[in-house]
């Protein structure tokens, strides 16, 4: 069964975590191990991740040099995607030698008039008290909203048209390779007047590139691995309850907060509604039995 797994942010740096090197390392062992158990159960396996906190650091240090030597955010994008795939390849390789891996930058075009650019909303970088996050959007430009307890710079999000590199992740796929892309959502680019590709200043969310990815790639299942062990209805309250098998008609990301579980299942959804197969949501620990239908939660046609 070919399988895109979607790693979280948590699979590479846990909320309050300092961000280290030594830390993001010890967490993609960790998420590593995950997948090497999916690719003992037969399953071939595309890989892509999350990038927020990583991306956002990296801005920070492009904002300390001078205005003329700061990167814009696509480049900036590229740099976290080639780093955090060469960690997954290269801790998924020491568990299976056996197999090949490779990992791929990979250009998501993105429409131009896509009314997120006017309205940024996607979180980057570390968390902040509310004053200082204020403060630094005056001195930089930022546009900041509440995270949580704590507030983070916020960023255009438009959604994902096409995938570029398909056809080349595709092709490994059909060798035997795993693959490691669309890192952080991927690089996000519009097509100018004469067809070339130029990068825009924006970070693509990572599921719904993801669930792109999968459809385009014709995969059989879209598994989006997180920190929660399912999708609960009254999350955070005495009632909640979590959800195991839905109908992808009987959900809507509207109900959910598009902070946190929304992308997720409207990422979910569409990859059901277009494919008529799964999609799952579930803990990165419980990856093997999520596909098996035993955790997490799972949507169905």
């Amino acid at each position: 069964m070919l399988i895109v797994a979607a790693l979280g942010g948590n699979a590479l740096l846990r909320r309050g975590e300092p961000m280290t090197a030594e830390n993001q390392r010890s967490n993609v062992k960790r998420a590593a191990s995950v997948l090497a158990a999916l690719i003992g159960e037969g399953h071939s396996l595309v890989v892509t991740h999350g990038n927020g906190p990583q991306v956002g650091l990296l801005a920070l240090q492009s904002a300390a040099a001078s205005k003329e030597g700061a990167f814009p955010l696509d480049v900036l994008g590229a740099e976290s995607a080639g780093m955090i795939g060469y960690m997954i390849e290269q801790e998924l390789a020491n568990l299976a030698s056996q197999r090949l891996f490779a990992t791929l930058l990979t250009q998501v075009k993105v429409d131009p008039r896509d009314p997120a650019f006017a309205h940024p909303t996607k979180p980057i970088g570390p968390v902040y008290d509310e004053a200082t996050a204020r403060s630094l959007a005056g001195e930089r430009g930022w546009a900041v909203a509440p995270d949580g307890d704590k507030w983070r710079r916020v960023v255009p999000s438009p959604r994902p048209v096409e995938i570029l590199e398909v056809s080349v992740i595709s092709y490994l796929v059909e060798h035997d390779v795993v693959v490691i892309c669309t890192g952080g959502g991927g690089v996000p680019v519009v097509a100018r007047d004469d067809g070339s590709m130029i990068g825009v200043e924006a970070v693509i969310d990572k599921d719904l590139a993801s669930s792109l990815l999968a459809r385009q790639l014709k995969a059989d299942m879209l598994l989006m691995l997180t920190d929660v062990d399912a999708v609960y209805i009254g999350y955070g309250t005495p009632d909640a309850r979590a959800l195991r098998r839905v109908g992808a008609t009987e959900m809507s990301e509207r109900d959910f907060p598009a902070g946190s579980m929304g992308p997720k299942i409207g990422a979910a959804i569409e990859f059901v509604r277009a494919t008529g197969k799964p999609s799952a949501i579930g803990r990165l620990e419980d990856a093997v039995e999520i596909v098996k239908g035993r955790r997490g939660t799972r949507f169905e046609a």
